[in-house]
C-alpha cells in the first residue's frame, strides 16, 4: 500500500495537463478537450496502490504565482491531504521585469503553511530554456527563481523534481506545437520522474534519449518559427497586452478530493 493515500495537485498549464489530451477505453480523446498531463498520471499510479486513494487537481492554466497561492493553497490545506504537489511562476518568468525573489519568499510562504497542515510537498524545477528562442533571453531569472525552489526544498523537507537536469526534455519531440506545453511524450517524463522521486512503481521512463533528426533546411525553419509566431505567439502577446489569461473564468478539472477514476 502507497503512503501516500491522498494527493492534491496545485498550479498552472503544466499541471492541469495541457496538451496531453485524455483518452477514453477506445483509445480516441475524451469529448470535451479534457486534458491528462503527468499529475493524472501519477495520480493513476498511487490508485493502483491503494483503492481509497483520493485525488484534487486545482490547477488552472494561465495563473500567476500570486494566484496559485490565494486560490488553491487554502482549498488544499483545508482538505489535509498526505501529499500536494505545488508548481507555479512559469507564467510570471515569461513576463518582463518579474521577479524572481520576490517570487521565492511568495513560494516559500505557501510551502510552510501546506507543511504545517501535515501535508507532504512536492516542487519542480522548470525545464532549461536556453533551446527557447523567447525564453533562453531570461535563462538568467529562471535559473534564480529554481535555484530558491531547490533551496525552499531543501530547508522545509521537501521532494523535489529537477526537470533542468531532464535532458530528453530540451528535444521538441516532448513539446506540443505550441512550444510551451509539454505533449503526452514530455508529460508521461515527468510521470516517470515524479514516480521515481516518490518511491512509486512506474513502467516508463524519464531518462530519454531521442534518435537523431535530419538537420532541418533553415528556410524551412524560418517559415516554421513564422506560423508559429502567428498561430501561438501573436494571440499570447495580445492576451498580456489585454490584461487576460487563457485559464480566465475556468474551473479546476477535479476541484474536490474524491476516490480516482
Amino acid at each position: 500500500m502507497s503512503r501516500y493515500r491522498s494527493f492534491v495537485a496545485l498550479g498552472d498549464s503544466f499541471t492541469e495537463g495541457l496538451n496531453d489530451p485524455a483518452v477514453g477505453a477506445d483509445g480516441l480523446p475524451v469529448p470535451g478537450g479534457r486534458f491528462r498531463g503527468w499529475a493524472d498520471r501519477v495520480a493513476e499510479r498511487l490508485a493502483a496502490l491503494d483503492e481509497e486513494f483520493r485525488y484534487a487537481n486545482l490547477a488552472v492554466r494561465g495563473k500567476l504565482i500570486d494566484q496559485v497561492v490565494a486560490d488553491q493553497v487554502p482549498l488544499a490545506v483545508a482538505m489535509r491531504p498526505d501529499l500536494v504537489s505545488l508548481c507555479a511562476g512559469g507564467n510570471d518568468l515569461l513576463r518582463p521585469g518579474s521577479d524572481p525573489d520576490r517570487m521565492a519568499k511568495k513560494l516559500a510562504g505557501a510551502v510552510r503553511e501546506l507543511r504545517a497542515a501535515g501535508a507532504q510537498v512536492l516542487l519542480f524545477t522548470g525545464v532549461d530554456p536556453r533551446d527557447t528562442p523567447i525564453m533562453r533571453h531570461a535563462r538568467g531569472t529562471f535559473a534564480i527563481f529554481y535555484m530558491h525552489v531547490r533551496s525552499i526544498a531543501e530547508l522545509h523537507g521537501c521532494h523535489l523534481v529537477d526537470q533542468w537536469s531532464m535532458q530528453g526534455l530540451r528535444d521538441w519531440r516532448a513539446w506540443s506545437d505550441d512550444r510551451l506545453h509539454m505533449n503526452e511524450a514530455g508529460h508521461r517524463m515527468v510521470a516517470a520522474k515524479v514516480c521515481e522521486v516518490l518511491g512509486v512503481p512506474c513502467d516508463d521512463e524519464w531518462r530519454v534519449t531521442w534518435p537523431p533528426r535530419d538537420q532541418a533546411d533553415p528556410r524551412a525553419k524560418r517559415r516554421e518559427d513564422l506560423q508559429w509566431a502567428r498561430t501561438h505567439l501573436g494571440p499570447w502577446v495580445m492576451r498580456r497586452l489585454r490584461g487576460r489569461s487563457s485559464g480566465d473564468d475556468l474551473d479546476p478539472k477535479r476541484p474536490e478530493l474524491k476516490t480516482f477514476s
